[in-house]
């Protein structure tokens, strides 16, 4: 039969409609039966969870496919839509940042009440930061938590060798946000909000950079716009002038590293108790990506080899590695 923690922690995920952990754990017990010489039990139980997924899978599409009926072809090109599941309890950020966070959502879910008094709801964020540490993810848990979409801008397809037309794109984004409520995600910003006196940047991406301002100002739709960069020291300064927040996103520090270990691992059980402590220490300097594909690493290394639970010593070997190899 099946360790009593892991029947818990299948119960607890599907309460928490947690579906990666519960395919996870279910494929733990399976793994458990053909340990114990269950291997006609196990083979039809990993049939079984193989179909759940492909079934689950096409439900999910299916009730998340959007017809974004928009009006002009072009914005197929521009625009990349996604239906984020995550939430802002999904994430681990600082203290200061999920009390933004969560201001702007009391704002955006309550913003009729705003508007009676003539007050607009926060909306306009540029998140400034290191790579890997969260900016992607929040726009996302925005809006999953908004139950709305992330449109995610094309930078590449938006800006256009041709005289104007890369401005005519910006602007038929903006116009879109008027008729479609959503998440509106210009990641690696610097690529289009270099300082427009740099001598490098000239011709259409400093009309492009102008364009931004002016639409950004205008911009009253009930969207919510999130620029994001990891290179805030190039961005013209013009810019943090347009946005109603700017949050700087930091490495983790230890208590951070500790919560996102244990919220990598938690449906998983260890050969022997880790030392949470060393693990953090020796992950400092890191950051959220690359944690998190550290402890994904040891999970895939747990499951192709049939061992029964996680190895802490070989996270802490992950850990260093990755670190060092970042660190070149």
């Amino acid at each position: 039969m099946a360790a009593a923690d892991q029947i818990k922690t299948l119960i607890q995920s599907f309460g928490e409609s947690d579906e990666t952990r519960f395919f996870s754990t279910a494929m733990q017990i399976a793994a458990t039966e053909a340990r114990q010489g269950h291997a006609t039990f196990a083979q039809e139980l990993k049939v079984l969870i193989e179909k759940a997924k492909k079934e689950r899978s096409s439900s999910t599409i299916d009730s998340k496919a959007i017809s974004l009926s928009l009006p002009k072809r072009e914005l197929h090109e521009l625009i990349e839509v996604f239906v984020p599941r995550v939430k802002l309890n999904d994430l681990v950020l600082d203290e200061k940042i999920k009390a933004t966070l969560a201001i702007l959502i009391e704002e955006q879910q309550r913003w009729e009440e705003l508007k009676k008094h003539s007050l607009d709801p926060t909306r306009k964020l540029l998140l400034i930061g290191p790579p890997g540490t969260g900016k992607t993810m929040t726009a996302q848990a925005i809006a999953g938590q908004l139950d709305i979409a992330v449109y995610i801008i094309r930078l590449d397809g938006l800006m256009s060798k041709y005289l104007g037309e890369s401005i005519s794109k910006l602007r038929l984004i903006f116009d879109t946000m008027q008729s479609h409520r959503a998440v509106y995600l210009f990641d690696e910003f610097d690529s289009i909000g270099s300082h427009r006196n740099q001598g490098h940047d000239i011709g259409e991406v400093k009309r492009v950079l102008n364009s931004f301002l002016i639409n950004i100002e205008k911009d009253r739709s009930n969207s919510i716009i999130v620029a994001a960069s990891n290179l805030p020291e190039s961005l013209d300064m013009a810019l943090f002038r347009r946005f109603d927040e700017i949050i700087n996103y930091p490495l983790p520090d230890k208590l951070q590293i500790k919560q996102v270990i244990q919220k990598c691992t938690k449906a998983y059980s260890f050969i022997k108790r880790p030392n949470y402590e060393t693990l953090a220490e020796t992950a400092l300097g890191m950051n959220y990506s690359d944690i998190t594909k550290s402890c994904n690493e040891v999970i895939k290394s747990m499951v192709l080899s049939h061992a029964p639970k996680l190895d802490a010593d070989l996270l802490a070997d992950m850990l260093k590695k990755r670190k060092a190899t970042d660190g070149k």
